[in-house]
């Protein structure tokens, strides 16, 4: 439990900086404007390219962790979109339901590798490739209907999506960037997680988390504990062993992605409580995850 803490406490560290910077030292909107325009289409699309492109993985053999993974994935897309029975706000309930199924990669990639090893990242990294474009979807599809705006564009000129997509399919093609360039993608994407945070931190309003309590509350339930509770009963189900069982629980159980935040943001949404949505969930998290994975591994 102590590993886990210690690999999240930076993250939240990060946002609180970013929080602080904002508050009292003079750095306005107008510059985390830039920022997150700067991560959201050039630096995480880097990362997110170069992470795929470079991925070691095959189907052989982990097909049923993918698949379970991939099933409890779907059904907390569902309860997230489910959300939309109650009548919230419609700004609000299209920017927030993505943090009911998406998840922090970084958290996800650092805990794969300081506790399952090569493996656990390879495994990790396959899920990833998969998810990732079906969690950027769903979460544009909100926000574009939203918006009223054509989907179809959206999608096909989403940053994340089209560096997610060309990334699987240059690694399925076996076509892999010189070194230099793969250098190059390698620290600009690694340099998008802290600015990504300290966003988020900037972003950071008291009303976002009281205003919108009751939804931040349920699309935090799903992610920390209805998503991982499915994940644990599906890798049982299908007889996964310990070490795909940790992994695919791990993965469940990561706190929401920060770039919620910035694609929010960036797309028109109302970004205030998804803001206070991420910190709430990587907090939370902190305690949530460790037991998982104790609980994956009996």
């Amino acid at each position: 439990m102590t590993t886990t803490i210690l690999l999240i406490l930076p993250d939240f560290a990060l946002i609180l900086l970013g929080l602080l910077l904002a508050r009292g030292f003079g750095y306005d909107r107008g510059f985390w404007n830039g920022a997150e325009k700067l991560v959201y289409y050039l630096m995480f699309p880097g990362l997110l390219f170069i992470s795929i492109n470079s991925a070691q993985f095959t189907l052989s053999g982990e097909a049923k962790a993918l698949g379970a993974a991939v099933a409890a994935f779907l059904c907390a897309v569902a309860l997230g979109f489910a959300a939309r029975v109650a009548r919230p706000p419609a700004d609000v309930y299209a920017s927030c339901v993505q943090t009911a199924f998406r998840y922090n990669s970084y958290v996800g990639l650092a805990l794969a590798q300081s506790l399952l090893g090569a493996s656990g990242v390879a495994l990790l990294a396959l899920i990833l490739a998969v998810c990732v474009p079906l969690a950027n979807v769903f979460a544009v599809y909100a926000l574009a209907r939203h918006r009223k705006t054509g989907l179809a564009r959206e999608l096909a000129t989403n940053p994340l999506i089209v560096a997610t997509v060309a990334g699987l399919a240059t690694n399925l093609l076996g076509w892999k960037l010189p070194a230099l360039a793969a250098g190059f993608l390698a620290k600009l994407g690694t340099a998008s997680v802290p600015l990504a945070l300290m966003c988020i931190g900037a972003g950071l309003t008291l009303s976002g988390i009281h205003a919108h309590r009751g939804l931040i509350a349920y699309f935090s339930t799903i992610k920390l504990a209805v998503f991982p509770a499915l994940a644990l009963a599906f890798a049982k189900l299908i007889g996964l062993g310990p070490l795909q069982t940790q992994l695919v629980v791990l993965f469940a159980a990561l706190p929401t992605a920060s770039t919620s935040y910035v694609l929010a943001a960036r797309l028109g949404g109302n970004a205030a409580p998804v803001a206070a949505t991420v910190t709430a969930q990587t907090l939370v998290s902190m305690v949530t995850m460790p037991l998982w994975i104790l609980l994956a591994a009996r």
